[in-house]
């Protein structure tokens, strides 16, 4: 009867061994993934997956421990986003404050092509 309760006991534990190493690896994929969208706030044009310093390492071990807390993705760039500001995202989300950034290509390759119109009309006269 001992011997049957320490194989289950041994069984079991390694069962949640295994589990806890795979679900460590997943949250470590998912934080890896999260951490190449993020730029790092002291090396401007580093995401923190790439950059070494020391802020990067923290942010990148706060990801993770809030994916194994059970967070997901939005919440994590939510929090992120109301600490460090739009900043820290690679890709700024579309809104009232930043239009002007997501108009202004537009309007000036709109600008260009009148006046390279004008001028090209201009030249046939």
């Amino acid at each position: 009867m001992l011997l049957i309760k320490k194989i289950i006991f041994y069984f079991l534990f390694f069962i949640s061994f295994f589990g806890v190493t795979k679900n460590i690896d997943l949250e470590t994929e998912k934080m890896r993934k999260l951490a190449a969208e993020l730029r790092c706030v002291v090396c401007q044009n580093q995401s923190l997956l790439e950059s070494d310093s020391q802020i990067a390492k923290d942010l990148k071990e706060l990801i993770l421990e809030m994916y194994i807390n059970g967070k997901n993705e939005e919440e994590i760039k939510a929090f992120l986003v109301d600490r460090y500001g739009e900043f820290i995202l690679f890709k700024p989300t579309f809104s009232n404050n930043n239009i002007i950034l997501w108009l202004a290509p537009l309007v000036s390759l709109l600008l260009i092509s009148l006046i390279a119109i004008r001028k090209l009309s201009f030249l046939k006269r």
